[in-house]
């Protein structure tokens, strides 16, 4: 077989504001593979089918150098997340042409993951496959976001029926799975979005107790309509984060999951009540899912779990698919100005 395109995305140029498409990330055409011929170093190649857009990635767009809880993208390779692919060559006995597998992957058409990176990618079994789920979901609400919300709300939320909890990023992929397990769980539950559409959505369709827009309402008095918070997850910070505060319950639980509010910005908002986490005697605990990726009962719990509540309609979930790599690079740029409705994906190929 002659080699064939390998097109990509890559990270071009560190910003220092919001990314721009064309400029930090560029689509790039000039690339190939071999499949007869590539060496797989013991392991595997995957053509891509779906890969995901997530909020942590603009963390990622830095200097080489500077330390975080995950890896810098490197200048001029493609950029890296969860995908799900499909294999189409194995030189590893533990995985067959034709398998589904998810995991860290790359942003490009297909990838060659050799033996000491297959660890770290799972197979979807035969048994998932027939659950009927879109492949969508397996970087979404059955994957590291879905992940995300599971641990944070059971494991660090820890909540009790007829508590209340507010969400920030109500509508993103993971608030929306995190109201719904609180839904389940028998709790009031408060979100907030950044348009009316979104809002309606949670009302109408996630059976949200209340939901507002954050740009046009005022958060601390549409907080003050309820009984104080027992829980809050943060995807958000800012101004949100210092309303939650002021509306929290003695002895509250703070999930910080996220703060896309100060991920563009060179001067960050700087809160100014924290004295209430002394006073009201508040746990406020981060939370990295990276932490999870190599805890075998964790998983085991989730997977036994979230994709049948998928696939029997327990968990909706609402996904913003852009189809083709060459689309990317805005997809990207969009989530952190709010664009996106829902989980954001890119579908690289059709399966």
């Amino acid at each position: 077989m002659a080699p064939i395109q390998n097109a990509a995305v890559i990270f071009a140029e560190v910003p220092s504001g919001y990314p721009e498409a064309g400029k930090h990330l560029k689509y790039v055409q000039d690339r190939t593979i071999d499949l007869d011929t590539v060496d797989t170093q013991g392991g595997i190649v995957t053509k891509n089918l779906v890969i995901s857009v997530d909020p942590y990635m603009r963390g990622r767009m830095r200097a080489a150098g500077k330390q975080s809880y995950s890896h810098e993208f490197e200048l001029n390779q493609p950029l890296t997340n969860f995908f799900v692919g499909k294999v189409v060559k194995s030189d590893n006995s533990r995985f067959k042409i034709d398998q589904y597998v998810y995991g860290f992957g790359v942003y490009e058409e297909y990838t060659v993951h050799p033996t000491a990176s297959t660890d770290l990618l799972r197979i979807i079994s035969d048994e998932e496959l027939q659950l009927g789920i879109p492949l969508t979901a397996w970087v979404g609400a059955a994957g590291m976001p879905g992940q995300t919300a599971y641990h944070g709300f059971y494991h660090i939320g820890e909540p009790k029926k007829g508590e209340t909890l507010f969400i920030t990023g109500a509508s993103g992929a993971v608030g929306q799975i995190v109201g719904q397990l609180a839904k389940r769980e028998g709790l009031k539950v408060i979100g907030s979005a950044g348009s009316d559409d979104k809002v309606k959505w949670l009302q109408t369709e996630l059976n949200f107790d209340h939901a507002f827009n954050y740009k046009t309402a005022d958060v601390k008095a549409e907080l003050a309509k309820f009984d104080p918070l027992n829980i809050y997850f943060d995807n958000v910070g800012g101004d949100q984060l210092e309303a939650a505060l002021d509306a929290a319950d003695n002895y509250a639980r703070f999930i910080e999951c996220g703060m896309i509010s100060q991920y563009n910005t060179p001067d960050a908002h700087g809160i100014r009540n924290l004295m209430l986490i002394v006073v009201k005697r508040l746990k406020l605990q981060g939370l990295i899912v990276f932490d999870k990726l190599k805890d075998s009962s964790f998983h085991e719990e989730f997977y036994s779990k979230v994709p049948k509540w998928i696939a029997n309609g327990e968990l909706k979930i609402k996904e913003d698919v852009t189809k083709g790599l060459e689309h990317a690079p805005d997809a990207i740029v969009g989530i952190f100005q709010g664009k996106n409705f829902g989980k954001a994906v890119i579908q690289i190929a059709e399966n």
